[in-house]
């Protein structure tokens, strides 16, 4: 077992399912202590805190809607306090509603942006209160921050692309505190929200330097670099792990 993270604790926001899931097991693998914040798939997420635990590590599970600043501070509190520290956040919650522009709802334009930048923004800003010289925040973004070749995505590539400013922005306010701030910004990736097997899957490879999905496990590995005491001196960076997707 790798142990570059002994002794670290981690919040994963949207840490049941898919590329937070596969982040919160490999943190667990190399030493660090979980907790898998969850919106709605407790099921799942519990399920998730039993498997580390079978396989050794420390995990929990805690309800924490990226859209609902209150509560997503109160997890993030709650998780500090029980561990007696924050040293990793992973903001990997995120929604999907896709539509042009000139039918788009501002009901899911509200929904992208409050999960999408303003939960990644709370979470971050809640995290950073209890983070010590070498924190790390890391924000799942995604490749349609830098290429958006289909109908129907402007307003969740906006939403990615907000996190780029971002993460340039807060990596100058907490770098003179050893924070680090990152984003891993993947292209097709094979979870529920995105099949390897499906008409449109096809249509991405098309697209792509390596026609495939991803795995959530290759995503999970540059996560946890970016975790790890090797990932120092990164910071500020928009770190695309897209098959090609955006050459």
């Amino acid at each position: 077992m790798n142990t570059k993270l002994n002794g670290k604790v981690a919040f994963i926001n949207g840490g049941s399912r898919g590329i937070g899931a596969a982040s919160a097991r490999r943190l667990a693998a190399e030493g660090a202590k979980v907790a898998i914040g969850y919106a709605a798939s407790a099921i799942a997420a519990e399920a998730l805190v039993e498997e580390i635990k079978a396989n050794g590590g420390d995990a929990v599970a805690i309800k924490a809607d990226a859209s609902d600043a209150a509560a997503l501070t109160k997890a993030i509190d709650a998780v500090a306090e029980r561990f007696g520290r924050l040293d990793i956040l992973i903001n990997s919650a995120g929604v999907l509603h896709l539509g042009p522009v000139d039918q788009f709802s501002l009901e899911d334009l509200d929904r992208t942006l409050a999960v999408n930048v303003r939960g990644v923004f709370v979470a971050s800003q809640a995290a950073a209160k209890h983070m010590t010289d070498g924190g790390r925040i890391i924000n799942i973004g995604s490749t349609n921050a830098q290429r958006m070749p289909f109908v129907g995505g402007a307003a969740y590539a906006m939403s990615k692309s907000a996190l780029v400013g971002l993460v340039k922005g807060m990596a100058r306010d907490l770098g003179p505190r050893g924070i680090t701030v990152n984003n891993v910004a993947p292209g097709p990736v094979d979870t529920d929200m995105n099949p390897a097997e499906s008409d449109f899957a096809t249509a991405l490879h098309g697209l792509m330097a390596l026609p495939r999905h991803g795995k959530a496990d290759e995503v999970a590995s540059l996560v946890a670099y970016l975790a790890s005491p090797d990932a120092a001196f990164v910071t500020g960076a928009d770190l695309l792990i897209d098959g090609g997707f955006a050459a």
